[in-house]
């Protein structure tokens, strides 16, 4: 049976490496180019203020009113023109 006693002094506390190891497995961060928080490199949208930080990552906007509006009144017109 080995002796115990002598190995205390051998024991060494590795919590210190335990925390350095921690901060290098963790995901690089940049500034939000709107509201300047810290976030994620790889983050799509600011969970701060909710902007997306490219346009490909944001959803497709949806058309002016007045466009749809032209559109449905230049085919109304052209109907009427075909019938009449």
């Amino acid at each position: 049976m080995p002796d115990w006693a002598d190995d205390d002094d051998d024991w060494e506390d590795n919590s210190d490496e335990e925390e350095f190891a921690d901060d290098e497995e963790e995901e690089p961060t940049v500034p939000c180019p709107y509201c300047r928080r810290t976030i994620h490199e790889d983050s799509p949208q600011c969970p701060h203020c909710g902007n997306y930080l490219s346009a490909e990552d944001s959803p497709p906007s949806r058309k002016p009113w007045w466009i749809i509006l032209g559109v449905l009144v230049c085919l109304v017109l052209v109907y009427l023109w075909m019938v009449g």
